[in-house]
């Protein structure tokens, strides 16, 4: 039901020690192995890397060990785009020493223009790129750390070398937002700010005929359910279904044993990020102001719906999928000029 990388942050917050994809150690599947440290550990599997078909992972899994991207390249011949998805996600890290990935992607670029057009088993001998060259760096700056975050979100499908949300700690700090683990010892009708990435969006039938939007985001310490009601969806239902990365004021309610957060406004944090980042603390501050200064949308009741055998009314904008389904399109953070290509 749950995305791949809400899983994998759930087995780590349990103890367990998730190690990243390696060309050196990982096979065709998850495995468990040794950590470092001696203690259990599950490796990332080459076939989550996007875009590998299953002869190339299975080629590289076959002749581990490697000592060079060189290496690599002539025994398992992984095609271009693989071998640059792996450069990029880190997969090819134990085999760059002093190099940066990009030194990497120039290797893979040589590479590929020396044994074009060869076919396999050609009966001539590889021809191998100069230890002294591929142990020379070119000088190309290594990828800051959420370049590479984004290149595991992309190709990995999971954030690996650190959360997502690591990168706005400071601006949730700076604006008192609550996290999932301290969210239980709140008190029931107490206004709360919270943040993290989208999981799932739920907008099921119900009995009244209503739409609620169900939302579930998740965060470093946890998972954090959320409700929006028809009053807020004219301010918040867009930003729910367009952004991945959200942060929401709203009042704790409690469910059960648990406590929820009924939402009332919702932002885009990239963008208060960015908002930080161009013009300071105090404009995030007048945006989250502004936001409070939002009119409730008037209750209107749905022009069109459908009654169920069990009473329970579709409105016309409800869904049927099961829960979880409509996850966050991770590829789309970060920010992209107009003129990045791709």
């Amino acid at each position: 039901m749950w995305p791949k990388r809400v899983l994998i942050q759930d087995a780590r917050r349990r103890g367990v020690t998730v190690l990243p994809a390696d060309v050196n150690h990982s096979k065709t599947t998850y495995t468990v192995e040794h950590a470092p440290d001696g203690t259990w550990a599950v490796r990332l599997a080459l076939s989550g890397v996007r875009g590998i078909h299953t002869d190339e992972a299975e080629r590289i899994a076959a002749g581990q060990p490697y000592a060079s991207l060189s290496d690599l390249w002539q025994r398992a011949r992984p095609n271009r785009p693989t071998a640059e998805r792996l450069a990029q996600a880190g997969v090819l890290d134990s085999l760059r020493g002093n190099l940066t990935r990009r030194d990497l992607l120039l290797q893979i670029t040589e590479l590929h223009r020396q044994y074009r057009g060869r076919p396999l088993g050609d009966g001539q001998l590889p021809m191998a790129l100069d230890d002294q060259h591929t142990s020379t760096p070119s000088g190309l700056p290594e990828m800051t750390s959420r370049e590479a975050l984004n290149a595991e979100l992309h190709i990995l499908g999971v954030d690996v070398s650190r959360h997502l949300m690591d990168h706005h700690h400071q601006l949730l700090r700076e604006l008192g937002a609550t996290d999932a683990a301290h969210l239980k010892r709140l008190r029931p009708g107490q206004q709360v700010l919270v943040a993290g990435v989208r999981a799932s969006t739920q907008t099921p039938p119900i009995r009244s005929g209503k739409r609620i939007i169900f939302v579930t985001l998740e965060d470093r310490s946890g998972l954090v359910d959320l409700a929006f009601f028809e009053d807020s969806h004219e301010a918040c239902a867009h930003t729910i279904f367009h952004r991945g990365l959200l942060l929401v004021r709203g009042n704790v309610q409690r469910r059960g044993e648990r406590n929820t957060v009924t939402g009332s406004m919702v932002w885009d944090l990239e963008q208060l990020a960015a908002t930080r980042r161009d013009h300071g603390p105090e404009a995030v501050q007048r945006l989250l102001g502004a936001g409070a200064d939002v009119p409730p949308a008037p209750r209107t009741e749905p022009h069109r719906t459908i009654t169920h055998e069990t009473g329970a009314t579709l409105h016309p904008w409800a869904d049927l999928q099961p829960p979880g389904q409509r996850a966050a399109d991770l590829t789309k953070l970060g920010h992209t000029s107009p003129g990045s290509p791709g």
